[in-house]
C-alpha cells in the first residue's frame, strides 16, 4: 500500500507540472536565478596636492633615450611634498626645484639591476639661483656656460593641484621648477652635436666662496695617439722629465714623441692657469657688482636633495644616497 501511495503522489505532482506548463504556453516555469553578487567598490587614487611636482622638474643631464626609464617604477616623493606643506621645512618660502638622475646598481626582486634613480634638488632662495646652464663632460674638451634660454630652459611657476584656480601671487609657498620646452619629436631634425649638449647639461651656480678646485694644480691630459694617452699631470707635484720618461718606460709613449708630448703638457698647464685666473677675476667682479639684497640671499642660500622614499613597489635607495649635487652646486646642505 505504501508503494501505491507513493506512485499516486508522483503522478499527482506530474499532473500539477503539466498543468503549470499548460498555463505557461506549454513551457515549464524556469527556476529563479540566484541574485548576482554586488561588485566590490573600485578604488580610485586621489592625487596628492603636490604629487606631480617631482615630475614637473625636468631631469636635466639625462640622456633623451633614458628619460622614459624614470617611469619604470612608481616613485614616491612624499618627503619633498611634506617639506613644502604647512609645518614643513620649506613651507612659506620661495623654492627653485630641478631634477636629475643617478644610475645605481640596486636589488630589484632579488636580482641586481642598474636603475635610473630620479633625484630632486630644492633651492631655498628668494631669487633664482642662476639663469645659466653649464655644459661639461669628460668627453668634451671645453666647458661652456650658456644662458638657460640657449638650451630652451627656464624657471617655470609650479601651482599645487588644489590651487590651480588661484592666483600664483596669492600662494603661501612659491615654487618654481626647471622646465625645458625642447620637443623630443623634433630632436631628429637637430644636429647630433646639439642633441648631445642636452646630455651634458647641468644647472649652473656660482657660489660666493671659491670652489674646492679653484687652486687645483692638476690638468687632465688626453694626448692624441692611437690609443690616446689619458692621464693627470700635477704641475706642482710631478717632475716633467720624470713624468714623461715614465710614459716611455711603460711603452705608452714612443721615444720620438717625447718633445711633442712635453709641449702638449705645457700648453695644457698654461690653459688651466689662464682659466683659473679668469674664473677668480670673474667671481670677484660678479660679487662686487652684485645687488646687496641678492648678495645677502646668496649668503643664506640652502640646498636640499631629495631621494624617493621606500614603498612596496619601488627599490630601496637608502644605501646609495649622497649629498653631492654637481660640480657647481657641490654638496647639499641637507639630504632628505
Amino acid at each position: 500500500m505504501a508503494r501505491a501511495k507513493g506512485r499516486k503522489r508522483a503522478a499527482a505532482a506530474a499532473g500539477d507540472s503539466q498543468a503549470e506548463a499548460a498555463a505557461n504556453g506549454g513551457r515549464p516555469k524556469r527556476a529563479k536565478a540566484p541574485p548576482k553578487p554586488k561588485p566590490e567598490p573600485e578604488y580610485v587614487h586621489e592625487p596628492r596636492n603636490l604629487e606631480d611636482l617631482w615630475l614637473s622638474a625636468f631631469p636635466i643631464g639625462t640622456e633623451w633615450e633614458n628619460i622614459d626609464k624614470i617611469k619604470e617604477f612608481n616613485w614616491n616623493f612624499e618627503n619633498l611634498e611634506k617639506a613644502l606643506e604647512e609645518g614643513g621645512k620649506l613651507y612659506g618660502k620661495t623654492v627653485y626645484v630641478f631634477g636629475s638622475t643617478e644610475p645605481q646598481l640596486l636589488n630589484v626582486d632579488g636580482e641586481s639591476k642598474i636603475v635610473l634613480i630620479p633625484v630632486v634638488v630644492a633651492v631655498d632662495c628668494p631669487f633664482p639661483p642662476s639663469d645659466k646652464i653649464g655644459i661639461n663632460s669628460v668627453q668634451r674638451e671645453n666647458e661652456e656656460i650658456v644662458p638657460m634660454r640657449a638650451m630652451k630652459m627656464a624657471w617655470v611657476p609650479y601651482v599645487p593641484l588644489e590651487d590651480r584656480l588661484s592666483r600664483i601671487d596669492s600662494l603661501k609657498t612659491k615654487i618654481f621648477t626647471l622646465g625645458c620646452t625642447q620637443r623630443r619629436s623634433a630632436l631628429k631634425h637637430l644636429k647630433e652635436e646639439r642633441v648631445k649638449k642636452f646630455d651634458y647639461c647641468m644647472p649652473y651656480y656660482m657660489p660666493l666662496s671659491p670652489p674646492e678646485d679653484e687652486d687645483d694644480t692638476v690638468v687632465n691630459i688626453m694626448y692624441p695617439l692611437e690609443p690616446p694617452i689619458v692621464c693627470d699631470f700635477d704641475w706642482e707635484m710631478d717632475d716633467m722629465e720624470d713624468f714623461i720618461d715614465e710614459k716611455v718606460k711603460d711603452e705608452v709613449l714612443p721615444e720620438d714623441e717625447k718633445e711633442k708630448f712635453k709641449d702638449f703638457i705645457k700648453e695644457r698647464v698654461r690653459e688651466r692657469k689662464r682659466e683659473l685666473k679668469q674664473a677668480k677675476e670673474a667671481r670677484k667682479k660678479a660679487i662686487d657688482d652684485m645687488d646687496p639684497k641678492l648678495k645677502e640671499a646668496f649668503e643664506n642660500i640652502r640646498f636640499y636633495k631629495f631621494y624617493p622614499v621606500k614603498t612596496d613597489d619601488t627599490p630601496d635607495v637608502s644605501q646609495v644616497q649622497a649629498k653631492y649635487i654637481n660640480r657647481y652646486y657641490r654638496h647639499a646642505h641637507e639630504l632628505m
